[in-house]
């Protein structure tokens, strides 16, 4: 199967990020990725690729980029990033580069699904949310806090996650220091509590950021894990 694989940028195609799809026509199944706080790495073009060896449209938006911020990625600015944009302007973001998914690359609205690292795993809770049409989310220690519901942060994860109708993979770490297993418990039982199939999986002494090779707590052995059941999630679910 041949496959397109390229950056996308703002000027040339109106999204900038990273996409790869199977080439030819056809309605095809679509995955959006959302990044973690380091922006669009290296290693969201390889998973991409490898999506769209499967059959998947893929579009890895960079969300920082169409916020204005230059760059091909954002390692150590992220934390920054974060807390000069609301959850509400991200969603705005995703919402603008699923229409370029669905749009322009010509993926079936009713097989979508959704990756997201972190910041990102995060943010597709709410995504999810609002958009029921969503088949299936996977998240990487999805960088949930204990944290009061703010004007920034208006919709907390325990209790979006309730509402999904969507099936959820989850992937979480022991050694998480931001979403830590102690947030980790509630967080799971809102996920079960939504009635749909969720899929859960907690390695004791797996870090925060153990699928990204940029990340201080990189551990391939688990990202090399996880994969598989990644794809054979994505493979019934989307």
């Amino acid at each position: 199967m041949a496959i397109v694989a390229r950056m996308v940028t703002q000027e040339e195609d109106g999204i900038p990020g990273y996409m790869a799809h199977p080439d030819g026509p056809g309605r095809r199944p679509g995955i959006l990725m959302v990044h973690h706080a380091h922006g669009v790495t290296a290693d969201y073009k390889i998973d991409a690729y490898r999506l769209a060896a499967l059959g998947f449209n893929v579009l890895a938006p960079s969300l920082f980029n169409m916020f204005g911020v230059a760059g091909t990625n954002h390692i150590g600015a992220g934390a920054d990033l974060q807390a000069k944009h609301s959850d509400d302007e991200f969603l705005g973001k995703m919402v603008e580069a699923w229409r370029y998914l669905i749009d322009r690359m010509g993926s079936d609205p009713a097989r979508t699904g959704g990756i997201g690292h972190c910041m990102g795993g995060r943010l597709l809770i709410p995504f999810a949310a609002d958009n029921p049409a969503l088949r299936a989310i996977v998240l990487y220690y999805p960088s949930v806090r204990d944290e009061p519901e703010t004007a920034h942060r208006p919709r907390h994860a325990f209790h979006l996650a309730r509402t999904l109708t969507c099936a959820s993979l989850v992937f979480c770490g022991g050694k998480d220091y931001i979403a830590t297993p102690a947030i980790q418990g509630p967080l799971w039982q809102s996920f079960i509590a939504n009635g749909h199939p969720v899929e859960w999986h907690f390695f004791s002494d797996a870090n925060h950021g153990f699928r990204h090779p940029d990340n201080a707590g990189f551990q391939p052995h688990y990202a090399d894990l996880a994969w598989p059941l990644v794809t054979d999630f994505l493979q019934r679910h989307v």
